[in-house]
């Protein structure tokens, strides 16, 4: 059996498959933080966001706004190249760096999506595709998130369709569903649509955290994290909504509340600097959850170890 995510170390977690790291976040009760970053601007001089992130206690980084076939990733490699480098070992360079699970967004975009707003439109290596889940595999990703930043025309039935292309080419974890609307009319979250996405073959169902999204309330998180967990699956809760820039005392309440409806993981996103949640918010997400002793591990364990 593996070791529980909170008390693994570097050379343990990235030795793990898709399936021993699930049964890792599994057996860490609730207490796993991921932080998601955006890749195409350093968080400070000379750093990648996923390492502020990392020095601050996540324990899985979620790359953001990162085209896989083109996949760049500012303050990855010496300041002084002036061209990025294109030789397919940014992502293991990056795992080196953090000692920590690595994975992406890829949007399935619907072009047919009933919109309520403008839409936004994103490459082709922004979304989620046979040849960018390939690709996803062959850069050596540990997870992939299939979910819809704000009016790019993200669709339940696209992310379905999707997580069972995944399954087929990619071998990490899956994790699927939608933070906020994307820009379409249609519920954000359903037990229709995460029993799709269960059938499909996800390994994590993405739910907005509870005190996100309007009107979805603690018994609807609940339902969702039972129908998961009946079927094998995980449950990640996301501050996607820029409130991962509200504040520790906010960060701590939502915690506690999506600790108690019962979600494997909690996520906490990158709109408030526009680029990673401020670090002391990352910090206050992982004390709350699993307590300062455990905190504190996570933030001083070498990537040596």
């Amino acid at each position: 059996m593996v070791k529980r995510l909170i008390s693994t170390t570097s050379s343990e977690v990235l030795a793990m498959t898709g399936a021993e790291l699930k049964q890792s976040i599994k057996a860490s009760e609730g207490r796993v933080v991921l932080s998601e970053n955006v890749v195409v601007e350093p968080g400070i001089e000379g750093l990648t966001t996923s390492e502020v992130a990392a020095a601050f206690g996540a324990d899985l980084i979620l790359l953001n706004d990162l085209d896989v076939l083109n996949p760049v990733i500012m303050g990855l490699y010496d300041e002084n190249e002036t061209e990025p480098r294109h030789d397919g070992e940014s992502i293991r360079r990056l795992q080196h760096l953090v000692g920590r699970p690595i994975g992406v967004n890829l949007e399935p975009v619907d072009p047919n999506a009933d919109m309520d707003s403008e839409r936004r439109v994103i490459s082709a290596g922004h979304q989620a595709s046979e040849t960018t889940l390939k690709e996803v595999e062959r850069l050596g990703f540990n997870f992939v998130c299939l979910t819809g930043n704000p009016g790019t025309g993200v669709t339940n039935a696209a992310i379905a369709a999707n997580i069972a292309i995944a399954k087929r080419v990619f071998h990490g974890l899956i994790i699927a569903g939608k933070m906020h609307a994307a820009g379409v009319n249609e519920p954000v979250v359903s037990e229709e649509a995460t029993q799709a996405f269960l059938d499909a073959g996800a390994d994590v169902i993405l739910v907005p955290a509870v005190g996100t999204v309007p009107g979805l309330d603690d018994d609807e998180i609940k339902a969702i994290v039972k129908l998961a967990h009946s079927q094998g699956a995980l449950v990640m809760s996301t501050i996607g909504t820029s409130q991962e820039g509200s504040g520790a005392r906010y960060i701590e309440n939502i915690a506690i509340r999506n600790k108690i409806d019962g979600v494997d993981i909690q996520h906490v996103g990158d709109a408030a600097w526009h680029i990673q949640s401020p670090f002391e918010n990352i910090y206050a997400l992982s004390r709350a959850i699993r307590g300062e002793s455990h905190a504190i591990a996570r933030m001083a364990s070498s990537i040596n170890r």
